[in-house]
């Protein structure tokens, strides 16, 4: 770690509030998250009283700090609703965790405030910057111009190696080892992993296509949309990440599905189908027998190389889960608790996704409301925006984010990769859906009008 590394981290706020002090506030929110996303360092730094300092709570804290100083008025204009239950339930249910386990009430405190700034921070600031339609805009765009910006350094790893971390903060950003796949380096430039960045890419991709597609964007500055769909789409195909090749196939299917038959059941069908996986993995239901059988299938379909994986995978999880249904309402809280140990007491567990862990931690209730805080704004939206408005341009950036959030949800069920830009959209889309949102259809057949 060179000084550099201080000198970014601890001059963050300072930048976010210059940009709040020159820029419009939307774009200055979105440019305060996408570039401490895309170009902070990964590195975390002890704050007394305060949970440790990263890039995305020193960009937390800069935003918060930016509002009460240049537009206070603003937190006047929050209003606590129904959609935002899960998300606070999510950020609070560890004082219960930690009470349960007899951990005490300090421990717990401090456990909901690390939640808290991880998820309910850029969620609130979602909620009270971008729950119209220009923000939502704004932050699609965003992601898009973000993904190009990534374009050369993304193809530099992959021929080079992942170097850029190290050349420039002095350190590798994760275990180099992982970054070597299918023949080829896969890229993680400023992110924890490979795996984070490819479901990154598969967002701006996904944005780019349908932005594009809907008439939402021609050009961004002087190049024409389409050449930024063709430099990211073939970038994105050279990662070497299988997992965001389906993401993206899937979320391609679903938009052209819900449009074509004006009808959102794929959403909800794939909302029913994770839930259920959920279930049947959290209850136990899934047997070694059923296990057996699904890495079988997996392995005619993709080799056994991805079935080995999956088998670990799923060993793993069934473990995990089989001792999170001793204290199945609230977990075990955090420290550890919820991991196998051997009896020398060494940790044997291995926790991929992000659904584990959240059952594990903080029981039923944490599992339940993460993923409905992710999936809930999303199935709203489908309902109070009809889809086949989904093409308009002004609705294009609404069912773009809407579907890389249900994405990403999808992706919990496999990865534990936290990524605060989509607790950004779900805030955003959130306060999208408690407006009064006004369907207007001029007379003339084709041509639809959407204002909020």
């Amino acid at each position: 770690m060179n000084f550099l590394v201080f000198l970014v981290m601890f001059g963050w706020i300072p930048l976010v509030l210059y940009l709040f002090s020159q820029l419009p506030v939307q774009r200055a929110l979105v440019i305060s998250f996408i570039g401490a996303w895309l170009f902070l360092p990964q590195a975390s730094f002890p704050l007394v009283g305060l949970p440790d300092l990263t890039k995305m709570s020193a960009t937390c804290y800069g935003i918060l700090l930016a509002t009460i100083i240049f537009d206070a008025k603003r937190f006047q204009l929050f209003k606590f609703s129904w959609i935002d239950i899960p998300m606070a339930i999510w950020c609070l249910c560890p004082i219960a965790s930690s009470l349960t386990n007899d951990l005490g009430l300090y421990d717990g405190l401090a456990q909901a405030l690390g939640q808290t700034v991880t998820w309910g921070f850029p969620y609130f600031l979602g909620r009270l910057y971008l729950g119209n339609l220009s923000g939502l805009r704004q932050l699609a765009t965003g992601i898009i111009i973000g993904g190009i910006l990534y374009v050369p350094l993304c193809l530099l790893e992959i021929r080079l190696s992942p170097q850029l971390h190290r050349w420039i903060y002095g350190y590798h950003a994760h275990s180099f080892e992982q970054t070597f796949r299918l023949g080829g380096f896969r890229p993680t430039v400023f992110m924890e992993h490979g795996l984070m960045l490819g479901v990154w890419m598969m967002s701006a991709t996904l944005m780019a296509i349908w932005l594009w597609r809907a008439g939402t964007l021609t050009r961004l500055g002087d190049i024409p949309i389409i050449w930024c769909v063709l430099a990211l789409g073939v970038t994105f195909v050279l990662l070497r990440s299988t997992g965001a090749y389906a993401l993206l196939l899937i979320s391609l299917v679903i938009l052209f599905t819900v449009t074509w038959s004006r009808s959102s059941i794929a959403i909800w069908l794939l909302a029913l189908l994770m839930a259920g996986y959920l279930a049947i993995s959290s209850t136990g239901l899934l047997t070694p027998t059923y296990t057996r059988q699904l890495v079988a299938t997996t392995s005619q379909i993709t080799g056994p190389d991805r079935a080995a994986s999956l088998s670990f995978r799923l060993e793993n999880e069934q473990t995990l889960s089989a001792k999170a249904r001793i204290r199945p309402i609230f977990g075990w809280g955090g420290w550890g608790r919820a991991r196998i140990y051997n009896d020398q007491g060494q940790d044997v567990s291995v926790t991929d996704s992000l659904w584990i862990i959240a059952f594990g931690n903080h029981g039923l209730v944490g599992l339940v409301s993460l993923m409905t805080a992710l999936i809930l704004p999303v199935l709203t939206l489908a309902r109070r925006i009809p889809v086949s408005n989904w093409t308009h341009p002004a609705a294009a950036p609404v069912a773009a984010l809407s579907v890389a959030l249900i994405m990403y949800g999808l992706d919990c069920l496999v990865n534990a990769m936290i990524n605060p830009v989509f607790a950004l959209a779900a805030g955003g889309l959130s306060g999208l859906a408690v407006q009064k949102i006004n369907m207007k259809r001029p007379r003339r057949a084709g041509s639809k009008k959407i204002a909020t």
